[in-house]
Order: C-alpha cells, then structure tokens, then sequence
C-alpha cells in the first residue's frame, strides 16, 4: 500500500542548523557530522545531505548566517547612534552570544569561502566596521587595531582565557578599550 502523505519535517534547514549549532557549542566545529544531525533530528542521512551536500556546505551556511546576524547588529548600533566603541562592543556581545556562528564565520578552511551568499554577508558585517573607523585619523589602521582587540577579546573570553567570574564582558572589553584608546562612553 502506497500513501499520498509527502515527507515533512517543517523546517528540516532551520532544524539541522539549529543542532548543528548545538554542537559546534559543546564540542567545537569538528564535533559536526552530518549523520549524527540527522540522527538528532530524527529524519536519515539524505535530508542533511539534500539541505547542504557536505559538512563544508552546512559551515557555509553557519558561517553565511553569522557574517548576516553580525551585520544586522551592527547596523542596528550604528542606526542608534553607536560610535566606534559601540561598534567593538557589538561585536564582541555578539561573539559571545552566538559562540557557535562566530567560531566557524572565521575559520574559511572550514566552509566555501567563495560562497556568494558568506561573500556578501562578510562584505556587509566588514563595510558596517569600516565605517565605524571612518572618523579615525587613520580608518584603515583603526580598524584594524579595533577589530584585533575585539576579536581577540571575544575568543578570549570564549575559550575561558580570559576568567574573569562575576565580570560582565561586554564592560570588561568596554573598560580595557578605554584603557587603550582613551575612548568610549560609559553606559
């Protein structure tokens, strides 16, 4: 007997980027096979494989989706009136808040980087920094002096480096840009 009920998950996409996600946050990017996310969300191997070919093509996905939430932030700073600090404490609240897209969104051996969709979503969340250099004497070196601080920061934190228990990071990193560029608002 043969039924007319077609397959469906829902959002299948959406499910194995969520559990993909899960598990970059408790073991890292190298914890991610496809077999163990379809397993998780209860559907065989071909519906991963059918969404994203590979474990590259999930990454890129990952990747192109938190080079778009980072971009959306920061524009979203930037429209609030946010300065160039602002901007770093975006991206670093950001970092912490979604550990698990940041860890992949800068790790182009892990995803196709030449993907059109991470391409201009890495423009965006770039030219949204950039221009929060622009006031800069130098906007080229301030961006990347900034952009250093706030991602070695973030990973910092992230890793548990840099253990700082009952400190709240977003002012930890805020305090220390300060501290190194004589510069930021109190909030």
């Amino acid at each position: 007997m043969t039924t007319d009920r077609p397959y469906h998950h829902g959002d299948l996409r959406r499910a194995v980027l969520n559990a993909a996600l899960d598990v970059i946050a408790e073991h890292g990017p190298g914890g991610v096979g496809l077999r163990d996310l379809a397993r998780r969300v209860g559907v065989s191997h071909a519906g991963p494989v059918h969404h994203f070919k590979d474990k590259a093509g999930l990454l890129t996905a990952i990747a192109a989706e938190g080079f778009t939430l980072l971009a959306d932030r920061l524009d979203e700073t930037k429209a609030a009136g946010g300065d160039f600090v602002d901007l770093g404490m975006t991206y670093v609240r950001f970092a912490i808040e979604h550990r698990a897209h940041f860890e992949v969104m800068f790790r182009p051996d892990l995803y196709h980087q030449d993907d059109p969709v991470v391409e201009a979503a890495n423009t965006r969340a770039g030219n949204a920094l950039r221009a929060g250099s622009s006031g800069q004497p130098d906007p080229e070196l301030a961006l990347v002096a900034a952009w250093s601080f706030v991602h070695g920061f973030a990973t910092l934190w992230n890793t548990g480096a840099l253990d700082r228990p009952g400190v709240e990071p977003v002012e930890l990193a805020r305090s220390v840009a300060r501290t190194l560029f004589g510069a930021g608002r109190a909030q």
